[in-house]
């Protein structure tokens, strides 16, 4: 275990790679989307990072201190605080900070909760802030805001009832607060003289639910709680009564996810299955609803609630004006991981990224989605632009090379079964005129692009395992191929021969030649970066690229100074190229780092990762 504690010293001393915006919303944490009170900014944690966007100008501000990712958050009333939970493994404490909104610092660590906190709320008064653990831990502490220290705890939930999932705070009296969960549903008093927090559970007769959300009425005295049968369950709370249960006919479909009392008696409500209604506060029918993608996690109110703000499992932001019931997407994102990305020859305002299901050109500067290509239940193992831009070609899993126009995202052609196990990657030359593919099952086929045909020029067997990176010198003569056998091997591309072959005890997981062409530097399973002579495959030095995770990408810069890795330690790194060492590192990704790109005019460098997200870091001026 040295070498991983020895890791954390290492990375303080070294500079950080700045974040200058992301893409991506980790849709998955419950409520996770949050809008601040002073209505333009909205706040959503996006793997280990807290981004705060303002809704005007979409300008980001990134708040990091947590070490793993972030699994619940709260504002405080008064918009003062921001409160986060995380994530850790097993056995290991889990961390809760409470940031100062005002400075975008970290005001207090609060420590005691195991491997995760569930879910946290302020009291009305914003004196107390009170946080549930997950099922691993099982405990609601209460923790004085202005002390930063805890006021007392207890266990969630009797033994024989099952996980607590929600707490929500009284809007009248500041020592009440509420819990529910599968099978529990829990009336809470604190007592802090006395320290002690005394539940009363309230009995709601044969009704056996899982309550998975919870709403306070505008004027305190109901609770709503949103259950995974899709009703509704009404607590009258001055005297801790179950008053009724609805809708009595047409339940919610897929359980109500996500909901918030209105002003004006209604209740708004988010289900599984990707809808959101109004309903009435008796009879809980729906009086209208909109359909969005993917199951609903959040919805946030603007104001009074004249601008509602939706979060879905599928990384989608919509917004809806109260008034005219209409919907508009905001935000958008990959909700699964991104298998490569490139950039256009010479281009740095657009780039591609591919996944499950699409392929997305993205507008660099502000993060928009320009274009989206669609295949339904296939995934987009690779993708390259020709170097005259007028292609986008693409490497699928159904063993087919599909090509696309830029502009309108329609099909250009495919090459039909053009390998056995999917297509895990592609190049094109220099020329446009010719493309090179790596298959599934170790095969390196060239392809002939003629004006309404493609053909087959040559197919090169060696490679006993799948090919997961190609790329070809600036002149066509050659070309580099990494295997996951263990090899990388150097073709010819006039003859299709073999020209050098480079062995090493790892998974190659990629390539790159360096721009003059006469080294090739590899990563892979072994956590080495390794230098290789292009000319006679001799190795030249060798790099401790991570200290504990496959390196999955890396790439070289315009000239040939400087290099950058991401591994799936969740880093990303900038070396120098000639001294070997590490100039600074990126800290912030929530998942395995899949692939990475230094824009063509050296400006950012960005990299994706196995959650979906798109991270845009600024290349350090003191570099260039």
């Amino acid at each position: 275990m040295t070498t991983a504690n020895a890791q954390p010293e290492k990375l303080d001393s070294l500079q950080k790679l700045e974040l200058e915006s992301t893409i991506g919303f980790e849709g998955k944490v419950p409520h996770g989307l949050k809008l601040h009170p002073d209505r333009i900014h909205m706040i959503y944690p996006l793997g280990c990072n807290l981004v705060i966007e303002n809704l005007q100008t979409r300008q980001q501000e990134f708040l990091l201190g947590h070490n793993n990712n972030i699994s619940c958050l709260t504002i405080s009333n008064n918009g003062k605080y921001i409160a986060s939970g995380q994530v850790t493994f097993m056995g290991f404490k889990a961390d809760i900070i409470v940031w100062d909104y005002s400075n975008r610092d970290p005001y207090a660590r609060l420590v005691l909760h195991k491997v995760k906190i569930e879910d946290l709320v302020f009291n009305c008064t914003d004196r107390y802030l009170i946080s549930l653990g997950g099922q691993d831990d099982g405990a609601i502490i209460v923790w004085n805001i202005e002390t930063k220290e805890p006021v007392c705890g207890s266990p969630a939930q009797h033994k024989s009832a099952g996980i607590t999932y929600c707490l929500v705070a009284s809007k009248e009296d500041e020592y009440q607060f509420y819990s529910a969960g599968h099978g529990t549903l829990r009336f809470w008093q604190l007592d802090v003289p006395n320290r002690k927090i005394r539940p009363t559970d309230i009995n709601t007769g044969v009704v056996k639910r899982i309550v998975k959300c919870m709403t306070v009425s505008p004027d305190g005295l109901h609770l709503y709680c949103g259950t995974t049968t899709g009703d509704i369950l009404m607590i009258y709370i001055p005297a801790i009564q179950f008053k009724t249960i609805g809708p009595e006919k047409k339940k919610y479909a897929m359980g109500i996810t996500a909901m918030q009392a209105l002003v004006n008696g209604d209740i708004l409500i988010g289900t599984g299955e990707g809808k959101v209604h109004i309903t009435e506060k008796e009879t809980f029918k729906s009086l209208k609803s909109l359909q969005a993608l993917g199951e609903i996690t959040s919805l946030a109110l603007r104001g009074e609630g004249h601008m509602i703000f939706i979060g879905t499992n599928r990384s989608h932001i919509y917004k809806v004006n109260y008034a005219d019931w209409k919907m508009e997407l905001i935000n958008t994102c990959h909700n699964s991981p991104i298998q490569d990305i490139a950039f256009p020859f010479g281009s740095s305002e657009l780039f591609g990224t591919c996944s499950y299901q699409d392929i997305r050109i993205w507008h660099a500067p502000t993060g928009n989605e320009l274009l989206r290509i669609t295949e339904a239940n296939k995934t987009c193992n690779s993708i390259c632009f020709t170097r005259d831009g007028k292609m986008i070609i693409s490497g699928w899993d159904d063993g087919r090379i599909r090509a696309f126009y830029p502009e309108s995202g329609r099909e250009m052609f495919t090459v039909n079964d053009a390998h056995h196990r999917g297509v895990t990657a592609v190049a094109v030359t220099n020329d446009c005129r010719r493309i090179v593919s790596g298959g599934g099952e170790g095969m390196i086929r060239v392809w002939q692009i003629n004006s309404n045909s493609q053909e087959l020029l040559a197919t090169m067997k060696e490679h006993k395992n799948a090919v997961v990176s190609i790329r070809i010198n600036k002149s066509d003569t050659e070309c580099v191929t990494a295997s996951l056998d263990g090899t990388c091997i150097i073709w010819n591309l006039k003859r299709f021969v073999r020209n050098q072959v480079l062995f090493e005890n790892t998974l190659f997981q990629c390539v790159a030649y360096h721009p003059e062409e006469y080294h090739i530097l590899t990563g892979g399973t072994d956590r080495k970066i390794a230098y290789w002579e292009a000319t006679n495959g001799a190795q030249i030095r060798e790099l401790e690229g991570s200290k504990s995770g496959t390196i999955n990408g890396l790439d070289i810069d315009s000239v040939g100074n400087y290099f950058v890795t991401v591994s799936a330690d969740k880093l990303v790194k900038l070396w120098r190229y000639n001294e070997g060492d590490v100039h600074s590192v990126g800290i912030g990704h929530g998942s395995e780092v899949k692939k990475v790109k230094i824009c063509p005019n050296t400006q950012h460098i960005i990299s994706v990762s196995a959650d979906g997200s798109i991270f845009r870091w600024k290349f350090p001026k003191t570099a260039l």
